[in-house]
C-alpha cells in the first residue's frame, strides 16, 4: 500500500488558541505573517484567498469547509493559474490545542498530487508557521523574503 500524499506539521505558539485562530482568519492579521492581501469568509462555503504569497501573483485560493472558532479550521486549497495544484484541489486541516500556556497548532495538508508538491508545500508551511508563531506571540516576523 502506498503512503498518502500529505504534509503534517506541529508548531507550538506562545499565544492562546483564540489569538492564533484570529491570525488564521482575520485578513489584517494574516498579512502580518503571510501574503500581501487576504480575503476570508470564515464560515463553511466562505472564501479563503491570500494574494502574493511569497511573491506577487502567487495567490492561494479555496473555500472554508469547517470552522469551529478557536479550535479547528478546514479549507480547500490550491494556487490560481497552476494546473498541478489548482484552487480547491487539496485540503488543509488545522487544529488548535491549548497546551503548555500556549497553543499547539497541528496541521494536515491532504490530497497533494505528488512527492514534489508535498516537499514544496512542507517547506512553505514550515516557513509560514515560523512567521505565524512570531506574529501571534506579539512579535514582528519582518518582511517576507520572496527568495525563500
Amino acid at each position: 500500500m502506498t503512503e498518502p500524499l500529505l504534509v503534517q506539521r506541529e508548531t507550538q505558539i506562545a499565544a492562546p488558541p483564540a489569538t492564533v485562530f484570529a491570525f488564521l482568519t482575520d485578513p489584517e492579521k494574516i498579512i502580518s505573517w503571510m501574503g500581501a492581501e487576504a480575503m476570508t469568509e470564515p464560515h463553511p462555503g466562505g472564501l479563503y484567498l491570500i494574494k502574493g504569497v511569497n511573491r506577487p501573483g502567487n495567490n492561494a485560493r479555496g473555500a472554508f469547509r469547517e470552522v469551529v472558532p478557536v479550535h479547528r479550521l478546514a479549507y480547500s486549497f490550491g494556487w490560481e493559474g497552476r494546473d498541478e495544484v489548482p484552487p480547491g484541489s487539496s485540503l488543509v486541516e488545522i487544529d488548535l490545542i491549548d497546551r503548555d500556556g500556549g497553543t499547539l497548532l497541528r496541521m494536515t495538508h491532504r490530497d497533494l498530487p505528488n512527492e514534489a508538491q508535498c516537499a514544496s508545500h512542507a517547506r512553505g508551511w514550515a516557513h509560514y508557521f515560523a512567521r505565524l508563531a512570531i506574529a501571534a506571540a506579539g512579535g514582528d516576523p519582518g518582511p517576507d523574503d520572496p527568495l525563500t
